[in-house]
C-alpha cells in the first residue's frame, strides 16, 4: 500500500468496494480481461499515480495501466497518454495499488479514462454498483474480453480509484 506522493494530492477517489472485476488471463478462458474506468477531471494538474484497490489475486504477473483522454463523451480508446506497468504479487490482496506515471498535464472539465490488462496475471479489482438506480456522475465503468474488443460502459459501475495530481 503507497501512501500520497510528496508534492500530489487526490482529486478525485472513489473507495467503496461492493464487488469484483476481474482483469488479466483466467487459464480456462482464450480472451483477457480488461477493465478500465473513466473519470471527469475537477482540476487542472499534472497527473503523477491512479491507484486501483486489488481484492484478489489469484494468479502473479506484470499489469499495465493506460491512459487515455476523450471527447466529451466516452467511445473508442485514443492512443494513450499515458502507461504504468507494475507486477502485482500475492502480498499485494486487500491493498491499494499505485501505478506510477510520468507527469501528465490534465484539464479541469476533461474526460478522462484509464484501462487495465494483463496477459498473465489475474487480478480482481475492487468495484461499486451504484445504489438505487443512481448512476456515478464522474464517470463510467469500462469492461471487455480481449485487447481489440470496444468493450462495454457501465453508468452503474465504477472501479475502486484515486487520481492523484501534482500541485
Amino acid at each position: 500500500m503507497k501512501t500520497l506522493h510528496s508534492g500530489s494530492h487526490p482529486i478525485l477517489s472513489q473507495t467503496i468496494k461492493n464487488t469484483t472485476l476481474w482483469v488479466g488471463h483466467l487459464q480456462s478462458d482464450p480472451n483477457d480481461h480488461l477493465a478500465g474506468q473513466t473519470f471527469r477531471c475537477p482540476a487542472d494538474g499534472q497527473l503523477n499515480n491512479i491507484q486501483v484497490y486489488s481484492a484478489a489475486v489469484t494468479q502473479e504477473g506484470e499489469v499495465v495501466l493506460t491512459l487515455h483522454a476523450f471527447g466529451q463523451a466516452p467511445g473508442d480508446w485514443g492512443p494513450a497518454i499515458g502507461e504504468s506497468r507494475l507486477t502485482i504479487e500475492k502480498k499485494d490482496i486487500a491493498h491499494w495499488i499505485s501505478f506510477d506515471l510520468p507527469p501528465v498535464p490534465l484539464q479541469k472539465g476533461q474526460l478522462y479514462g484509464f484501462r487495465l490488462r494483463s496477459e498473465k496475471a489475474l487480478v480482481g479489482i475492487g468495484e461499486a454498483v451504484s445504489h438505487a438506480h443512481r448512476p456515478f456522475d464522474f464517470g463510467q465503468a469500462w469492461t471487455a474480453h480481449s485487447e481489440n474488443g470496444r468493450g462495454h460502459f457501465y453508468n452503474y459501475f465504477s472501479l475502486a480509484f484515486k487520481v492523484e495530481l501534482c500541485a
